[in-house]
C-alpha cells in the first residue's frame, strides 16, 4: 500500500475516453486512488487528473512511471504505444495494466512478456470482457457440462467508421483496423471457452490504406467444434454472442462483450441472468491487479500471459491471411 494514502495506487498513462472510464471506475473503489495521470500533452494530464483526483501530472510517461507514489500503471494509449509505455512501467518496477491487445504485433508482445517475466514484474491485458460476472457465469455453465458439449460459437462486433486515415481505428501508426480494437472479443469468448482453435479459415476485405476494414474468421478444434466470427468497420453487426451445445445454448444480449443478461436453455426451458452495469468487470479488473500484485504474484490466473500470446498469434496470423499491412 503507498504509504501516504493507505491505498492501492495507480497512475494513469493516456487521457482518451477509456482512460477516463476506466479511470473513474478505479478512483471510486474503496482501498483504491489514482495518484498521477501522464500524457505527452501536459494540459491534458492535468485536465484528466483534476476529473479523477490525482494530485500528479505529468507531461511525460517516464515521469508518470517514476512517480515513486504510482504503484501500477493502467496504460490505454493506442496500440501502437502500448509495448513502448508498458516497457517504461516494467523498467520501473511497477506493474503494468495494459489495455488490450496487449501490443500491436506477435513480436512485440513476445518481447513484452519476456521483458517482464525477465524482471519479475506483474503485467496484464486489460482484457476486461472475462471479468464480466456474466461472461464468468457462462462459462462456469459451460466448463460444468450441464449443456454437454460446445459444438458451435458464434460472435460479432463491428459498426460503420467512416474512413478517415487521421482517426484511430483508420491509422496504421496507431495499430488500427478492425481485428485488434473489435474482433479481439469475438476471438476472446472463443479462446476463453474452447482455447487455441487447430485450423482458422479467414477472409475479409482492407482499407484503402491497408487496414483489416472486414473479416470473417472460422475455428475449428479437434473435438468437431468450430466458431464463427466476425468483425467490421464498415457494416453494424449484431454484437451478440452464442453458445451453441449439445443439449442447450447459452445467449449472450447484445453487446456481449460488455454483457448485461445472457439467456441459458435447457430442458426446454428458459433462465435469464441480468447485472445492471457492465463497470463489474472493470472493478473485477483493477481488484485482480491490487491482490496479485500485493501477494506477489506476476501474472494474473483469469488473464495469463500465455493467452495473450495466443490472442495475439490468432489475430495477427488473421491479419496476414487477408493482406492486412503489417505493425512494426
Amino acid at each position: 500500500m503507498s504509504a501516504e494514502s493507505g491505498s492501492f495506487s495507480w497512475g494513469v498513462a493516456a487521457t482518451g475516453t477509456i482512460a477516463e472510464q476506466v479511470g473513474a471506475i478505479i478512483s471510486r473503489q474503496p482501498g483504491m486512488s489514482i495518484a498521477a495521470v501522464g500524457s505527452r500533452d501536459l494540459s491534458r494530464a492535468g485536465s484528466l487528473a483534476s476529473k479523477l483526483g490525482a494530485p500528479s501530472a505529468y507531461g511525460s510517461y517516464a515521469e508518470l512511471v517514476g512517480d515513486p507514489a504510482v504503484q501500477a500503471v493502467y496504460v490505454a494509449t493506442p496500440h501502437a504505444q502500448h509495448r513502448s509505455v508498458a516497457e517504461l512501467a516494467i523498467a520501473a518496477g511497477k506493474a503494468v495494466l495494459c489495455e488490450k491487445p496487449l501490443t500491436a504485433s506477435l513480436a512485440e508482445t513476445d518481447a513484452l512478456v519476456a521483458q517482464a517475466r525477465a524482471a519479475k514484474v506483474f503485467l496484464m491485458e486489460g482484457m476486461w470482457m472475462w471479468f464480466n460476472p456474466l461472461i464468468q457465469k457462462a462459462r462456469s455453465i459451460i466448463d460444468s457440462g450441464a449443456l454437454g458439449e460446445v459444438r458451435t460459437i458464434e460472435a460479432t462486433f463491428g459498426f460503420p467508421q467512416p474512413y478517415d486515415p487521421a482517426h484511430r481505428l483508420w491509422d496504421p501508426q496507431r495499430g488500427g483496423g478492425a481485428l485488434l480494437d473489435l474482433g479481439i472479443y469475438p476471438v476472446a469468448l472463443a479462446y476463453l471457452l474452447l482455447g487455441e482453435p487447430t485450423s482458422t479459415t479467414v477472409t475479409g476485405t482492407l482499407s484503402a490504406n491497408d487496414l483489416d476494414a472486414h473479416a470473417e474468421l472460422y475455428m475449428t478444434w479437434p473435438n468437431g467444434a468450430e466458431a464463427d466470427l466476425r468483425t467490421s468497420l464498415t457494416q453494424w453487426l449484431p454484437m451478440r454472442g452464442r453458445i451453441v451445445c449439445s443439449a442447450g445454448e447459452v445467449v449472450i444480449a447484445p453487446p456481449f462483450h460488455a454483457a448485461t443478461r445472457i439467456t441459458v436453455l435447457r430442458d426446454g426451458r428458459k433462465e435469464q441472468h441480468l447485472i445492471d452495469s457492465s463497470d463489474a468487470a472493470f472493478v473485477a479488473q483493477a481488484d485482480e491487479v491490487r491482490d496479485r500484485v500485493l501477494q506477489g504474484h506476476t501474472e494474473s490466473a483469469t488473464v495469463p500471459l500465455e493467452a495473450s500470446l495466443a490472442l495475439m498469434r490468432i489475430l495477427e496470423d488473421a491479419r496476414r491471411a487477408i493482406g492486412a499491412c503489417a505493425f512494426v
